[in-house]
């Protein structure tokens, strides 16, 4: 079966072919000619996975899946949420954003935070979506240099390490995206 990935996030494209069993291949974006920028204006997670998996499916009547996911901080009442990638600007920037929210959360007790990916699926005329969320808490410094975005100040519960901490392999565990492809694979493996 092929899918494609709407998305040209190397990370994340790398994240998850790991995850997915062999029999399943995965096209990015770039894969099929889709060289523009999806737009993402929707006001939720959910609603900007289900616009670019609309998008692949109504320009190029592709099988696919898109996802979106944020950082969601409780004294933030949920910011930066569906604007975490453009948190501190449209050049989209994490170190920006990761300063940017340590900044905010200065002097603050409450540093629960959870990360939530919701993977839409286009798959013969019919949409599922899969959602992963991973509780945790922000800390004050960025660790470890593995991962993207968030990662470096992201401790999962039950975890000491950041998720930059982590190998691939261990974050794809315990992560919100791996919680979410896990969903996604047992829903194709039963087609």
């Amino acid at each position: 079966m092929k899918l494609v990935f709407a998305s040209n996030n190397k990370n994340k494209i790398q994240e998850i072919q790991a995850l997915i069993p062999n029999s399943i291949q995965i096209l990015s974006l770039e894969d099929i000619g889709c060289t523009e920028d999806i737009p993402e204006t929707a006001t939720t997670i959910e609603g900007n996975a289900i616009l670019k998996a609309n998008y692949v499916k109504e320009k190029f009547g592709l099988n696919c899946f898109a996802d979106d996911t944020g950082l969601e901080v409780e004294a933030l009442h949920g910011a930066p949420g569906v604007y975490s990638a453009r948190y501190a600007g449209e050049q989209k920037d994490a170190n920006d954003n990761m300063d940017k929210l340590l900044v905010e959360l200065k002097g603050k007790s409450n540093r629960k935070a959870n990360f939530k990916t919701v993977i839409a699926l286009n798959l013969e005329n019919k949409q599922e979506l899969f959602t992963g969320i991973v509780n945790g808490t922000i800390i004050t410094e960025k660790i470890g240099t593995n991962g993207f975005g968030y990662d470096p100040i992201f401790v999962a519960e039950n975890y000491k390490k950041t998720f930059a901490e982590l190998s691939m392999q261990e974050k794809a565990t315990i992560s919100h995206r791996g919680i979410a492809v896990q969903k996604l694979i047992e829903f194709l493996n039963k087609i």
